[in-house]
């Protein structure tokens, strides 16, 4: 370090980001923290009984008093819970609970940390593969980016779908009423589909994915919800899944992940209905960097790096979009594709939706 560096240092910001340093290795161990809280019934236990103290919360959910102690100063300190130094008790406060116990609310929380949590067990790999460019698959990470991907966007799913996204296009519900051929493409664990499928008992759905687990996944979640007679869920890459004539296409936050978004676009174009709709659901972004840098661009960067575009890397192609890939370079993908019609059409703090016709 040069001495005009040292002297140009201004010690009081090096100490602020110092102990912003601090508060985000906190944050980061958090992460772990919520995920052992849900797994482990901490949180539920606390919103069920209101304040307790460790060895209440010890014995309502079966585990150790000495964890439940730390864990519990921890959640304090980061005002996930409330302490009372007088009863030395501890509480959930209204708004957490429902952000982390109540899985109908779109502000349901818990799959965010577990897709994070999983994130970040698999960042060594990153380091080695960011020096030579290679790829990580979606099918390499471990169990809690999967199951966690699911946990985060349903509850968004849950609340928009239905009532928003799809009424946001002209004469899709109408034809799902009527009963119209769905494909949802790159389904994961079929989330989305068994939604579709629950509400318009009269159209018939099938989910596409190449990961053979999430393709269980789903089979046995729409058996689960009683939606088999009219979902199908086949393993298939984007870009050569099969079937023509669909009424509606949908890609629910995983274009962006793609190796080549404008081969999935361009077989979404051969498949679909010549008055069929193509609803993209992809990552809220702007299309400046600039426009990104908030928390939610934060964490959508972070995820970015860590799997979006890895996961696109391992891919042929490897286009490599990335989760902040922003409304103009999905248009591009679109177009080139082959569509001509293309329009946003609903938004939340999380996602932006589009509809593209032929």
């Amino acid at each position: 370090m040069t001495t005009s560096s040292v002297s140009a240092v201004d010690t009081d910001k090096l100490m602020q980001f110092v102990f912003r340093a601090v508060d985000e290795v906190g944050a980061t161990l958090n992460a772990a923290l919520v995920v052992m809280g849900d797994k482990l019934g901490w949180y539920r236990a606390l919103a069920d009984a209101g304040p307790l103290t460790p060895s209440e919360l010890a014995a309502r959910t079966g585990t150790a008093e000495r964890y439940t102690r730390e864990w519990l100063n921890a959640q304090a300190a980061g005002a996930f819970v409330e302490y009372d130094p007088v009863g030395g008790t501890y509480t959930l406060p209204p708004e957490q609970q429902v952000a982390l116990t109540d899985a109908s609310s779109p502000a349901y929380l818990p799959g965010f940390f577990q897709i994070a949590l999983g994130s970040v067990v698999d960042s060594p790999r990153l380091i080695e593969a960011a020096k030579t460019g290679a790829g990580i698959g979606w099918h390499d990470h471990v169990h809690d980016v999967h199951e966690g991907c699911e946990r985060f966007f349903r509850p968004g799913y849950n609340a928009h779908l239905v009532a928003e996204w799809l009424p946001a296009l002209d004469g899709v519900v109408e034809k799902l009423g009527q009963g119209a051929r769905v494909a949802d493409v790159g389904c994961g664990h079929g989330a989305s589909t068994i939604l579709m499928a629950q509400a318009f008992p009269a159209s018939s759905f099938v989910g596409y994915d190449y990961h053979d687990e999430s393709i269980a996944t789903a089979r046995k979640r729409a058996a689960e919800a009683g939606v088999g007679d009219r979902v199908q869920f086949e393993a298939s890459l984007a870009a050569t899944y099969p079937g023509s004539g669909y009424d509606l296409v949908t890609t629910f936050d995983c274009l962006h992940d793609m190796g080549d978004p404008i081969g999935a676009a361009r077989q979404v174009r051969a498949t679909i209905a010549p008055d069929g709709v193509w609803m993209i659901v992809e990552p809220r972004a702007g299309d400046r960097v600039e426009e990104n840098l908030n928390p939610v661009g934060r964490a959508y960067y972070a995820f970015s790096t860590l799997l979006c575009t890895p996961a696109s890397l391992s891919q042929e192609v490897g286009l490599a979009l990335g989760a902040q890939a922003g409304e103009a370079r999905i248009k591009d993908v679109v177009l080139t594709g082959g569509f001509t019609g293309f329009r946003r059409v609903a938004e939340t703090p999380f996602n932006l939706v589009f509809e593209a016709r032929p």
